[in-house]
């Protein structure tokens, strides 16, 4: 959600502003909630329709008092969350994307992640989600790619006239920062992010503020 003069969390709903990874309260409870209550159920119904399915299957939860709710199934990869899992990737994933392509998928094939962490800043146009603006050149992307650790991704850009990359969506980039440790990605996101412009950029301040990083000044989408 984008922020509103109301505060946090109350504004409109948003494809997400931000991600981070690992969740450090993501206990092996919720996982095998999330396993036993969304991901199980739907392997076991497409095996007895007998669908041979092949590709990548996510799942998108929250956690609300009243338990885990299952928001939605998409069958394919989605930003920003992506974009904080595999820089953590541990291996070659296209060996997995292509055993799991072809039918050969093994536990030897299974996602590990290496211990650094990862947090994505969306940036995005004014007036989004609802009428986002668009058209404006950007600026600072070299910049911002030029930060060690950091990572730019294009999400709604073009190419304008005079061969500048201008705004062409809602969500525009989507900026990574890795680190040792959560806290040391999110500070290292927001200082590429600092140097991405264009006129009435908007971004959340909180993305992994949730997660505990003492001393920031902003949680996740």
């Amino acid at each position: 959600m984008l922020r509103t003069t109301s505060g946090w969390g109350t504004g409109p709903n948003t494809g997400g502003m931000g991600a981070y990874s690992p969740v450090p309260f993501a206990s092996s409870e919720i996982v095998g909630q999330v396993m036993e209550r969304a991901i199980l159920p739907t392997l076991h119904a497409l095996s007895k329709r007998a669908i041979n399915y092949r590709g990548a299957l996510y799942a998108g939860v929250m956690l609300t008092e009243d338990g885990l709710k299952i928001l939605e199934f998409n069958v394919r990869f989605g930003d920003p969350e992506t974009q904080v899992l595999l820089p953590r990737w541990d291996g070659d994933v296209t060996a997995t994307l292509f055993a799991a392509a072809s039918g050969a998928l093994t536990d030897d094939h299974a996602a590990r992640f290496s211990a650094p962490a990862a947090v994505c800043v969306v940036l995005a146009s004014p007036g989004y989600p609802d009428k986002p603006e668009t058209g404006a050149p950007i600026e600072g992307i070299d910049e911002a790619r030029a930060v060690p650790g950091a990572h730019v991704y294009a999400a709604g850009v073009a190419t304008g006239p005079d061969g500048r990359l201008v705004t062409a969506g809602g969500r525009v980039l989507n900026v990574v920062g890795t680190g040792a440790d959560l806290a040391g990605a999110r500070r290292l996101a927001y200082r590429a992010a600092t140097m991405v412009r264009w006129p009435g950029m908007v971004s959340r301040s909180d993305i992994a503020d949730i997660a505990g990083t003492a001393g920031t000044d902003g949680g996740s989408s």
